[in-house]
């Protein structure tokens, strides 16, 4: 009696230990899978408040990359003399948000036909790009382009280029979270560069994640290696 009262209070005590193991487990919080992106804009101020706006980006900064000089300063780039590009590293959780998610952010807030620059700012280091790392961001970045080019009704080529990702260098801190720490200055730059204006104009009536939606499937189906 004594040792079948023993062996069933063994059980209990087993029972309720696994079930407290197992919600244990299950509570456990999943944790972010942060990657990077690589994109050029025009201004990286603007192109920085794109980004960190939109839920499962982490951060953004601000800085210079698709050029040779090691370490180059705003006004070595801005005078063209290292031909890099004002770009913007994107910190993003991947269990949140997709590359190609990010894709159709960075489309939503470029000129895709302007190859002289972006908006009111011309020169090579104000062109758009995308700077990819792999052959899956490579093959998603070059679909995106060709979905929006044949079915988004675009009447003028997109010129905006898709280049491999090298080093990238933060720009000076005075030019991290411009948009932020210089609220008003920003604000009159935006408007009066007529950003906002262009994009509706490039964009009115396209909505962009459903073409995504839609068709990235079928690229994606010709191409294993392109799922995410």
């Amino acid at each position: 009696m004594i040792f079948s009262q023993i062996y069933q209070n063994s059980r209990l005590f087993l029972g309720f230990s696994f079930l407290f193991i197992f919600q244990a487990l299950i509570a456990q919080p999943v944790h972010a899978q942060t990657k990077y992106a690589y994109f050029a804009g025009g201004c990286f101020w603007c192109v920085e408040e794109a980004f960190e706006k939109v839920a499962g980006v982490e951060g953004v900064v601000s800085g210079y990359t698709g050029g040779q000089k090691n370490k180059p300063t705003y006004k070595q780039v801005a005078g063209g003399h290292t031909s890099h590009y004002e770009a913007v590293k994107v910190a993003y959780n991947a269990n949140v948000i997709s590359y190609s998610e990010l894709l159709a952010v960075f489309w939503r807030n470029i000129d895709p036909h302007n190859d002289r620059g972006q908006f009111c700012d011309t020169g090579p280091h104000y062109r758009a790009a995308i700077f990819v790392q792999n052959e899956q961001e490579k093959f998603l970045a070059k679909a995106s382009k060709d979905i929006l080019q044949t079915k988004a009704g675009l009447n003028r080529p997109i010129v905006t280029q898709i280049s491999q990702a090298g080093k990238f260098y933060n720009a000076e801190d005075y030019h991290q979270d411009y948009y932020k720490l210089n609220a008003v200055r920003y604000s009159f730059y935006k408007s009066l560069c007529g950003r906002s204006e262009r994009l509706n104009s490039v964009w009115k009536n396209i909505d962009i994640d459903q073409l995504f939606e839609q068709y990235l499937p079928v690229y994606q189906e010709s191409s294993p290696q392109a799922e995410e």
